[in-house]
This record gives C-alpha cells, sequence and structure tokens, in this order.
C-alpha cells in the first residue's frame, strides 16, 4: 500500500489536470491559474466529506473527524513538454519544485481560512483552549509543516486547520488516460504506438501531445523529437527516483511512482536506487525492472547488464512502439478491453495486462499503477 492511514481513515481524491495549466505562447506555468484551481479543488474536496454517505460508523467518524482529502495531479509531463523542459533534468526538477511548492502552500492557505469559515478539523480541538493550542503547536512542529512557510505556521497556531492532509499523488490511471494527458506525476511510457485497421493495415498513431506539436511545426522530424519528449524508459532510474524525491518535499501523505529500470537491471542496482528514494525523503517506491515478469530463469546477475549504478540506461536509437491489436476484428467480437482493472490491456503502453499486485492493480508490462484500492 503506498498510502499510510490510520484505522478507518478514507480515501477523497482528486487531480489537478497539470497541461490546463501551461501557457503555450510563452512556454511558461500559469502560477495564478494554478493557485485558483488548487484553492477550488481544496474546498470541493473538503465539501465531498461532508456529503459522503458512510456505510461504517468508524469510517463516519474517523473522517469528519480528521478532514483527510489528497489533492494531487496529472498531465506533469505535458505540463513540462509544453514548457520545453525535459522531464528529471536539472531544469525540469527545479520547475516541478516550483509548480508543487505553489500546489502546497496555496492548499494549505486555502484550508486555514475554510478552518476560519467552518472550523478546524475535529482532532485538532481539545477539551480545553490550553490543549487546542497544546495539538496545534504539535501540529506545526511536525517534520513536513516545519518546511512550510512562516506565514501558514502561524495562522494555524491561531486559527487551526480545516483537513488534517491535503495532498497526495495517486496514479489516475484511469482519469488521466480518459483525458489524453499523462498519469499522475508519471513520464510517458512510450508517444507512439501501432493500431491495427481492419484491412489488416498497421496505421502508427501519436500521442495527442506529440501530434499537436507535429501540427504546430510540420518541419519537425517525428523520429527525432526534441528531449522534452523522453519517455519512462529513456529516463535513467535515478532520475525517476529523484524526481519523486523532489515532489515528495511538498507532499504531506505519500506518492505513487514507478521507477522504470532497464532490462537486466541487478538485484544490488535495485537496492541502489530503493536506498536513493529513502534518503531523499520518499516515503515509498516502486522499482519496474523491464521483463521481470517474463517467464525466464531467475538470476541474481544479468549478464547483459554493462552499466554501472551511477550512469544512465542505453537509450535507443529508436522511439519504442507499442503494438495495440485491438481492432483487427469488428468491435463487438474482439476481446481486448483496455482500462485498469484486473485482465484488461494496459491504457499506459497497451500491451502488458493488468494484475493486481500489493493492492494496486499494475501493469506486467511496464509497471504502471493503475488503480488502488485503498
Amino acid at each position: 500500500m503506498e498510502q499510510p492511514l490510520a484505522p478507518f481513515s478514507v480515501c477523497n481524491l482528486a487531480a489537478v489536470n497539470l497541461a490546463q495549466m501551461a501557457d503555450k505562447e510563452t512556454k511558461t506555468v500559469n502560477f495564478e491559474k494554478l493557485r485558483q484551481t488548487v484553492e477550488t479543488g481544496v474546498r470541493m474536496q473538503d465539501n465531498v466529506i461532508d456529503a459522503t454517505p458512510y456505510f461504517l460508523e468508524e469510517n463516519q467518524k474517523q473522517a469528519l473527524g480528521e478532514r483527510r482529502v489528497g489533492l494531487g495531479v496529472m498531465g506533469l509531463h505535458d505540463l513540462l513538454i509544453y514548457c520545453e523542459t525535459e522531464y528529471g533534468s536539472d531544469k525540469g526538477n527545479e520547475l516541478v519544485d516550483k509548480v508543487f511548492e505553489t500546489i502546497a502552500t496555496t492548499a494549505y492557505r486555502a484550508s486555514v481560512e475554510l478552518g476560519k469559515e467552518k472550523g478546524s478539523f475535529p482532532f485538532l480541538v481539545g477539551e480545553t483552549d490550553a490543549e487546542t493550542a497544546s495539538l496545534r503547536e504539535a501540529f506545526t512542529n511536525t517534520g513536513f509543516m516545519k518546511k512550510m512557510p512562516e506565514d501558514i505556521r502561524e495562522n494555524i497556531k491561531e486559527h487551526g486547520i480545516r483537513n488534517s492532509h491535503l495532498l497526495t499523488v495517486a496514479p489516475t490511471g484511469s482519469t488521466g488516460t480518459m483525458v489524453g494527458v499523462s498519469t499522475g506525476l508519471e513520464p510517458y511510457f512510450s508517444f507512439s504506438y501501432f493500431r491495427s485497421g481492419r484491412l489488416g493495415k498497421f496505421i502508427e498513431v501519436k500521442a495527442d501531445i506529440v501530434q499537436e506539436y507535429l501540427d504546430q511545426h510540420p518541419e519537425a522530424d517525428p523520429n527525432n523529437l526534441p528531449e522534452w519528449f523522453i519517455s519512462a524508459m529513456e529516463l535513467a532510474p535515478q532520475a525517476h527516483a529523484d524526481v519523486q524525491c523532489v515532489i515528495q518535499r511538498w507532499i504531506d501523505s505519500s506518492i505513487s511512482k514507478t521507477v522504470n529500470a532497464p532490462r537486466g537491471y541487478t538485484v544490488e542496482q535495485v537496492q541502489k536506487v530503493y536506498e536513493r528514494l529513502y534518503k531523499g525523503g520518499a516515503k515509498g517506491g516502486t522499482v519496474y525492472v523491464d521483463g521481470s515478469r517474463d517467464a525466464q530463469v531467475l538470476t541474481l546477475k544479468a549478464e547483459e547488464n554493462t552499466f554501472d549504478e551511477e550512469i544512465e540506461a542505453p537509450k535507443e536509437e529508436t522511439k519504442p512502439h507499442v503494438v495495440l491489436v485491438d481492432t483487427i476484428n469488428e468491435i463487438r467480437s474482439t476481446d481486448v478491453t483496455i482500462g485498469s482493472e484486473v485482465g484488461n490491456t494496459c491504457p499506459v503502453c497497451r500491451q502488458g495486462t493488468v494484475e493486481e499486485m500489493g493492492g494496486c492493480n499494475t501493469c506486467t508490462n511496464c509497471g504502471a499503477q493503475l488503480k488502488c484500492g485503498l
């Protein structure tokens, strides 16, 4: 489980579509629009707590007592592409840090204002004023809250706060795919795949954001796109981990993220990735080694692995293509279902099968966590 919860806690999730926060003309982030969206999201999710029909009394007591919400994101990679910034690069991580700092500080300020309007979450209210002050003091001295601006901490001490937790990053496998953006905080697994037509001809299909770029730049070579169109398997595992750690600094709960490693990654190298995540402050992590679920003899050492753990994984000369054979037969007769349920074909890579792994519906090919039963 990637989300640590108290007994009977309830997941109340929403996601900001970061692709919509890009100013495509200036190739920058519209931070004012982002702030307004986050403020609206926090108020909406807080209202959901009261509107939810709870089937168990314990769930209702916990949900109304802590008023936990989890505002996350989708379309992070789209935002970086619109800003012509490479995912996982130093410049990219600086921008990601600023984006999530804005989300976090805006969410907490919005919750403080809701606290003034509607009252703090009950678990932060003591039987006496002195006890309430003590609870607020303890709340603002947690490791996460110490990173927050002083005005937020002081306002919580004075006025309280509406929600005990405000942020998370869920996989958004279904919703992200539905609106046509990268899911959660993940980079695109692939920017192109082949769809077979009813006449047996394979047609190459570009991801929406790639097609948009090619429409705007007809002179561009679709097989040699700019560096900001980097895909998940072209990114070094260390870069995957570092992006997660940059974001974790501004997330009070946990994060769903898959570190994609190339075929042949050794046990020792996987261990170093987990150590990197731990030292970077991540609360959890998933490393998926390409091909690790194929029918093959398990070994502790991979002979085909020739790169050191601090060297980026070798890049393929051409972008990987994902083959999707879902339209050879008539729609009503095909048994291929794209989705996030167990047995479906993965909506991210369009190649793997969705299986339940560790509480999450996960792709057997790309390792994407599509849906978690929290």
